[in-house]
């Protein structure tokens, strides 16, 4: 019998759901008193349950510190998988009280703002009307490191956004749409009244762009600096799509807007898109979910919405 599967046996005999629990909680406090007070326990229980876990391992699950305890590179390995674990078990539990009764569940959605302004509420908005049992959790997350690090936390179920190519190998996408860009103006003002613009002609306008770092960012200078053309003056930086949205109807700025957002938020911004061509290929749309991780009835009641939803911007 070889090593790896004597270790197997011996762990899978000696480690407890319990064991994980309190070495999520010291890792999480840093602190093995902290742990303690939190699991009603003796410090030195708790360090003497990590101790056999160490054992048990044959590896060193903590580095101890004058101000704590850090977990190790073992340790903070046994930390993802034990997440994943009790992950794995509070979906179980759903799944059974989703067949109980099919009506009802918890769905955690991840996204950035303009889904928020966009898409989501297109889905939530019917879906929630047929099944007003179901509880939806929405976290808005700006950047695509953000997201993905709350996925793999298991903070959220699903990531619905842009998506980055090619994805990381424990992550799984399900590609929706390609994502246009347009230009856009407030119904007031000047350039509405035009039926052909070239980009060169706006170069002097105010602009309302999120953050340089930003995808709509660095496409807005990329596209002027392809063209061989001055970088306009951005005269808002912001993501929020409400403030830009207000700021539009004032008809003295320019902005840029993906096509879901316009599709499925237009009746809620005053704006037109300008007959103006960008050289900006379409980026990939959809949603990403942990591999191998087994998705509830209501994430895939959720993911089949999105797809009909979508079906018109993906053709």
């Amino acid at each position: 019998m070889g090593a790896g599967v004597e270790l197997h046996e011996r762990v899978s005999q000696r480690l407890k759901l319990r064991d994980l629990r309190l070495l999520l909680s010291v890792a999480h406090w840093g602190s093995m008193a902290k742990a303690a007070a939190q699991l009603n326990l003796t410090q030195s229980g708790v360090s003497r349950a990590i101790a056999d876990m160490e054992h048990t391992l044959g590896v060193r699950l903590f580095d101890r510190t004058a101000q704590g305890v850090e977990p190790t590179i073992y340790g903070r390995a046994l930390r993802k998988w034990g997440n994943a674990v009790f992950d794995d078990l509070r979906q179980g539990v759903k799944e059974i009280e989703f067949i109980a009764d099919p009506t009802a569940g918890e769905l955690r959605i991840g996204c950035a703002e303009p889904m928020l302004a966009g898409l989501l509420p297109a889905i939530i908005g019917p879906l929630f009307r047929e099944y007003p049992r179901i509880d939806f959790h929405v976290t808005q997350l700006s950047t695509l490191p953000q997201q993905y690090r709350e996925l793999r936390e298991r903070n959220v179920d699903l990531i619905l956004g842009r998506m980055l190519q090619p994805l990381d190998e424990d992550l799984e996408a399900r590609v929706l749409f390609g994502e246009r860009t347009f230009v856009v103006a407030g119904l007031q003002n000047r350039w509405t009244r035009r039926r052909k613009i070239e980009l060169c002609e706006l170069i002097n306008e105010p602009w309302i762009i999120p953050s340089s770092r930003s995808v709509i960012g660095l496409l807005f200078i990329e596209v002027f600096r392809r063209l061989n053309l001055k970088v306009p003056r951005i005269a808002v930086t912001t993501t929020s799509v409400q403030l830009n949205g207000a700021l539009l109807e004032t008809g003295l700025f320019l902005s840029l807007f993906r096509g879901s957002l316009l599709r499925f938020g237009a009746k809620r911004l005053a704006v037109k898109v300008l007959p103006v061509k960008l050289p900006i290929e379409p980026w990939p749309v959809g949603i990403v979910t942990l591999k191998n991780r087994t998705l509830s009835p209501v994430t895939q009641l959720f993911i089949d919405r999105v797809h009909k939803a979508t079906r018109p911007l993906a053709r």
